[in-house]
């Protein structure tokens, strides 16, 4: 069905905040913390644009224009070094597989008794479990052949270390053919509510882009109760720094990098990015990696304003007094909500430095409404930056990550990053990859129908 755009109207409202970077040195507790008119030409040709980002000298800057460059790496993807616990061919054994999917097998039942006693046992849970029980079911012909993919494809790299913390590991899509210099770079944050998030569930994104010659990182991070938001970013700004600074020993090119999120994985990479340009204007710590070396920020059904969340998650079955636990009390929402982070009159300025913002979202997400996508790019376009929303109509929060790929066929929203990040390409953008269905149209009809999300 085709995605229609979206004008924008613009509004005047102001958000003053601080911007304090949270640090918890021990794993978080069951105590809760309860106190409080310029026209450019769109980034996509059938998409409504906003205004431009505004550079000191008051010129608009284009999506591909006025960025960093660096020389080309001589690296390409046969020359990728081995990790130190891979064997000679750059891949794990046997064994190391094993003993790594047991010690997060532990890991995950761990976690999940740990976030049953914050949950409880009620009505509404039971439910939750029992749909995403049968939701799982139907898709599972996907999951099968996907998991396969995962598991035994040359062409993926798995749990790369990325960092010193639980979880500090990533997966690498890579694409068969190697030639041709470097290849352009998605770095995935995965969604999962804060909680269930993991890295495995970007390798149908992974299997999709690959296949037109773009590389994806997969980033895991520790997940509620595990870690709170702030190990959460923290975690996420340490995955896209070591994409930033070693994708070239992979065969990436570390100036062509796409930052994309889904989910509350897409409110996460917002918030990293947004830190980071923060930081890189003087106002926090010193940095390891450069905004300038992300060229656009891809957010998928995320919500990026907590303030305005918090009572919708809560109707939704994410409890208020979990929801604040993990993002660290309710005085902390102001400081995870990007859309408010860039309201401050003080940090008005950091706008301009973002990179060009474009937000996908389904008018039918009940998980994540719409607005919230919405309601960012307006802030974000009163403000001077440039940011476009594609909306797709009759699309639920899993129908565009999920059910859609699974079809098989033209995937729309697929189609529109790839249009992004081979811009300068077109003999890859016009090349026809018709892919196999995965799961039968009737499995992918109920299940749109008994989805929890």
């Amino acid at each position: 069905m085709p995605s229609q755009t979206l004008p924008i109207s613009s509004s005047s409202s102001s958000t003053e905040m601080m911007f304090k970077p949270f640090i918890y040195d021990d794993p978080p507790t069951t105590t809760l913390l309860l106190d409080e008119d310029h026209s450019v030409k769109p980034l996509l040709s059938r998409a409504s644009s906003f205004n431009g980002a505004v550079t000191p000298n008051g010129e608009s800057t284009g999506l591909y224009q006025n960025r960093r460059r660096r020389s080309n790496s001589e690296n390409c993807l046969s020359a990728a070094s081995p990790d130190d616990d891979t064997n000679g061919n750059g891949h794990q054994t046997i064994g190391q597989e094993v003993s790594h999917a047991a010690a997060e097998t532990f890991l995950l039942t761990r976690l999940f008794l740990k976030l049953l006693s914050y949950l409880g046992v009620g009505y509404r849970w039971i439910t939750r479990f029992l749909a995403l029980g049968c939701y799982a079911f139907l898709l599972m012909p996907g999951f099968i052949q996907v998991g396969y993919y995962y598991f035994f494809s040359p062409h993926v790299r798995r749990s790369i270390v990325y960092g010193d913390q639980p979880r500090n590991r990533l997966d690498l899509y890579l694409p068969k053919n190697s030639n041709g210099g470097p290849k352009p770079v998605v770095a995935f944050v995965t969604g999962g509510a804060w909680i269930i998030g993991y890295k495995a569930w970007g390798s149908l994104l992974g299997q999709q882009l690959s296949e037109r010659d773009i590389i994806v990182a997969c980033i895991d991070y520790r997940n509620f109760p595990q870690g709170s938001i702030s190990d959460m970013v923290k975690d996420a700004s340490s995955g896209i720094s070591f994409i930033c600074n070693h994708i070239a020993e992979y065969g990436g090119d570390p100036d062509r990098i796409y930052l994309m999120g889904q989910s509350a994985g897409a409110h996460i990479a917002a918030c990293a990015l947004v830190d980071q340009v923060v930081k890189e204007s003087g106002e926090g710590d010193s940095v390891s990696w450069s905004s300038s070396q992300i060229n656009a920020y891809f957010g998928l059904s995320g919500g990026y304003n907590l303030l305005s969340l918090v009572d919708h998650f809560h109707s939704r079955g994410l409890y208020r007094s979990i929801f604040l636990s993990i993002m660290e009390g309710e005085e902390s929402l102001k400081q995870f909500s990007p859309e408010l982070v860039v309201q401050d009159p003080n940090l008005k300025h950091i706008v301009a430095r973002l990179p060009p913002i474009i937000l996908f979202h389904g008018t039918a997400d009940y998980s994540i409404p719409s607005d919230a996508s919405k309601c960012f790019a307006e802030t974000l376009q009163r403000l001077g930056g440039k940011a476009e929303v594609i909306l797709y109509e009759g699309k639920t929060h899993t129908d565009l990550f999920l059910q859609d790929p699974m079809r098989g066929g033209k995937d729309e929203m697929f189609e529109d990053i790839v249009s992004v990040v081979m811009g300068d390409n077109q003999e890859v953008i016009g090349k026809s990859v018709d892919r196999r269905r995965l799961v039968p149209e009737f499995m992918l009809k109920l299940a749109h129908w008994v989805s929890p999300f």
